[in-house]
C-alpha cells in the first residue's frame, strides 16, 4: 500500500548510483556543520522581517512546502527538554535512527552479514521508500525536540491512558473498529485499506509522516487552498466564511480562517467520526485553531491547539516549521498497483470455503 511521490524516487535514483547524497551529508557532519542548516531557514531569527504578499496586501503562504522532521508529535524519553542546545544537535542529528537508516539503507553492501544488532541503530525498511526527513525542526531560534510545547513534558494529555496505548486500535465509539473483522466486502473495510485516509499529514493538525511531507498552498482573499501530498486531499480554509451546518461532517472537519494581523487563524469544527482515526484522534464535538505566520522567504511557523474535552484532559499546543521546496508535489496514487485488497477480500473467500467444507464433512461423519 505505500506510495511514494515523484521528489522522492528522484532523489533516491540520482543518489544511489554514485551515493552522491550520502557523501555531501557526510562531508558535512566531517567539517563540524550540522546538516540541519540545510533544511532551515538563513532567516529564521531575523526580527523584522517583510512577508511577500498578495494583491490585497495580506502575506503570500503560495509555493510548495514540506514539514519532513526528525523532530516527532510527542518528546522521546531520551530528551528532557523542549528545546536541543545547538551544542548537541550535531550529535542527536547523527545518532538519530531515521538519519542512520536514511545514509545506509540505499546501498548496502550484498556481502556484508548482519547479526540483528544494526538494527538498533536504525536500519530496517529499506531506505529508498521513506522521506521522513534528515534534520531537527528549527522554531523561532531553537532546535525542537517534539512539536508539543504545551504541556511542557511534550506528551499527547490523553483522558484514558489505555487509548494512549492503542492508537492503532481506536475506540469503542469507533465504527470502523468493527470494521477490521468484517470481510463482506471493499466497503466494510477500513478507510486506510481503502486508500481514503492513512496518516494525519491533512489534519489539522498538519504533522509529519513516514514520507510525502509535502504541501502545495494557493491563496485568494477568501480562501486558502492547502493540497496535500499524501492521499491527494485539498483542504480549503473559507477567510471570512461561517461554518456549514452542524449536521455536515468531514473527514477533515469544516475549517473558517481571519487574520490577525500578519497571521492567518484557521478554526477547524465539524469533525467525522471518522477522523477518530488519524494521528491525533479527535471527537465529532472537537476544534482546532491554527496560525500560520510567514517568518523567512523559505518558512512558514505552524501553530496549533488541540481542544477536545471528550479525548483529552485540557487543551494541548504545538509547533512547527513548513520549509519551502523547489521540487514539484506529485499526484499520490495509492490504488496503483496496490493488491493488497484483493488480497484481503481473497483471503477471507478462501477462509470461508475451508469452513463450509469442513463443515460439510462434520455432518457426513
Amino acid at each position: 500500500m505505500f506510495a511514494v511521490s515523484g521528489p522522492v524516487r528522484d532523489r533516491h535514483a540520482k543518489s544511489t548510483g554514485d551515493e552522491k547524497m550520502r557523501g555531501v551529508v557526510c562531508f558535512a557532519i566531517a567539517a563540524g556543520l550540522s546538516v540541519i542548516a540545510f533544511a532551515q531557514p538563513a532567516s529564521a531569527e531575523t526580527k523584522r522581517y517583510e512577508p511577500p504578499r498578495m494583491p490585497d496586501g495580506k502575506p503570500s503562504f503560495e509555493g510548495a512546502w514540506t514539514n519532513a522532521s526528525l523532530t516527532s508529535l510527542q518528546r522521546p524519553a531520551r530528551f528532557k527538554d523542549l528545546v536541543i542546545p545547538d551544542s548537541e544537535i550535531e550529535e542527536v542529528t547523527r545518532s538519530h535512527p531515521q538519519f542512520v537508516r536514511q545514509l545506509n539503507d540505499d546501498n548496502l553492501n550484498p556481502e556484508t552479514k548482519f547479526d540483528g544488532k544494526d538494527l538498533q541503530g536504525g536500519r530496517g525498511y529499506n531506505a529508498f521508500w521513506i522521506d521522513p526527513g534528515m534534520a531537527f525542526a528549527r522554531i523561532r531560534g531553537t532546535y525542537r525536540s517534539s512539536f508539543i510545547v504545551d504541556p511542557p513534558n511534550g506528551q499527547i494529555p490523553f483522558k484514558d491512558r489505555a487509548t494512549a496505548a492503542r492508537l492503532d486500535e481506536g475506540e469503542n465509539e469507533d465504527p470502523r473498529r468493527t470494521m477490521r473483522g468484517n470481510f463482506d466486502g471493499p466497503e466494510a473495510r477500513p478507510l486506510g485499506e481503502r486508500c481514503f485516509l492513512t496518516s494525519g499529514n491533512a489534519g489539522p493538525p498538519m504533522l509529519t509522516y513516514l514520507y510525502n511531507n509535502n504541501y502545495e498552498i494557493a491563496q485568494t482573499p477568501d480562501h486558502l487552498a492547502i493540497r496535500v501530498e499524501m492521499n491527494n486531499y485539498t483542504r480549503i480554509i473559507r477567510i471570512g466564511g461561517k461554518h456549514v451546518h452542524p449536521n455536515i461532517r468531514m473527514i477533515h472537519g469544516d475549517s473558517i480562517g481571519w487574520w490577525e494581523g500578519d497571521t492567518l487563524v484557521a478554526e477547524t469544527t465539524h469533525f467525522s467520526q471518522h477522523h477518530a482515526r488519524t494521528m491525533v484522534g479527535l471527537s465529532e464535538t472537537a476544534k482546532v485553531i491554527e496560525r500560520f505566520t510567514r517568518e523567512a522567504d523559505n518558512q512558514i511557523v505552524y501553530e496549533f491547539i488541540v481542544d477536545d474535552p471528550q479525548r483529552y484532559t485540557l487543551p494541548w499546543r504545538g509547533e512547527m516549521s513548513f520549509i519551502a521546496t523547489n521540487g514539484r508535489v506529485y499526484e499520490y496514487a495509492c490504488h496503483e498497483g496496490n493488491y493488497a485488497l484483493p488480497g484481503i477480500l481473497a483471503g477471507a473467500r478462501e477462509q470461508e470455503r475451508r469452513a463450509a467444507e469442513q463443515q460439510a464433512q462434520k455432518q457426513q461423519n
